[in-house]
């Protein structure tokens, strides 16, 4: 295995199986939870979060919405879309990103996973979005930010999500995209690569923190090839909406209204 800084695999190695990449994340996002609102802004040119009510927006949420926020983080759109009337459950596997969700707008600790005891706050929890605690047909609606790319295998977590959901129900998702164009691409990679690594050293000593991100996009399938996945892993449709032209996506996936 090739070595990484004191001792820690590469980054190459560390995402080079699910196992692997399970472990790797789960420490990484340990370290970087309290830094994460920070970062998101920086590495968005200040844009994450009008992608993350352009999301919630095309949710198209009806009061009463049971909604299920994965990869949470610190809360962001699990409190847009409790704004906008659903009642929402938001989940991470990260626990001290869970705490600090829960912080924000004096949101109490309720790890009640049943979507039936919601309530106009957001319920956090701290569980794993490949295995998900609740019974088919749970949600209305599915979102997540910058989950999928995370994950350790992505066609399982579709089909995860995809269960949790009532018939009809929508799947949305709002990550980074890979770029078709080679030119474009390695642009967008060499600035994510410098700017993480900057960003890395300034904050946790070390540079690998977040050039994480240009190195899980270059073995994302993209966009497109996303949106085929879904397809093939329980949605009966599934399109995506370029943002910031293309280098970023929102994904709006739809569970079968039957079987």
């Amino acid at each position: 295995m090739t070595g990484g800084r004191a001792g820690r695999p590469s980054l190459r190695d560390a995402l080079a199986t699910p196992e692997t990449k399970r472990r790797y994340v789960r420490r990484l996002f340990h370290t970087i939870a309290d830094r994460y609102d920070l970062i998101t802004v920086l590495l968005s040119f200040g844009r994450d979060r009008a992608w993350k009510r352009r999301l919630a927006a095309l949710a198209a949420i009806a009061p009463g919405t049971r909604a299920l926020d994965l990869a949470c983080g610190t809360g962001d759109i699990s409190f847009e879309l409790a704004a906008r009337g659903a009642r929402v459950v938001g989940l991470d596997v990260t626990e001290r990103m869970v705490r600090l969700a829960m912080e924000k707008n004096g949101v109490r600790p309720h790890f009640s996973p049943e979507p039936e005891k919601m309530g106009s706050d957001p319920i956090f929890l701290v569980a794993d979005m490949m295995a998900l605690p609740f019974a088919d047909g749970s949600f209305d609606l599915v979102t997540t930010g910058y989950g999928i790319r995370n994950v350790p295998e992505l066609a399982p977590a579709l089909r995860e999500a995809a269960r949790v959901l009532r018939p009809g129900g929508a799947f949305l998702s709002l990550d980074f995209n890979r770029p078709d164009g080679a030119p474009v691409r390695a642009v967008y990679l060499t600035y994510l690569s410098i700017v993480g690594g900057a960003l890395g050293w300034a904050l946790h000593r070390d540079p690998d923190t977040y050039r994480y991100i240009p190195a899980t996009i270059r073995r994302y399938p993209g966009a497109a090839r996303v949106t085929a996945i879904m397809r093939e892993n329980g949605f009966a449709s599934a399109e995506w909406l370029p943002v910031l032209g293309g280098l970023m996506a929102i994904h709006v996936a739809r569970k079968a209204v039957s079987a």
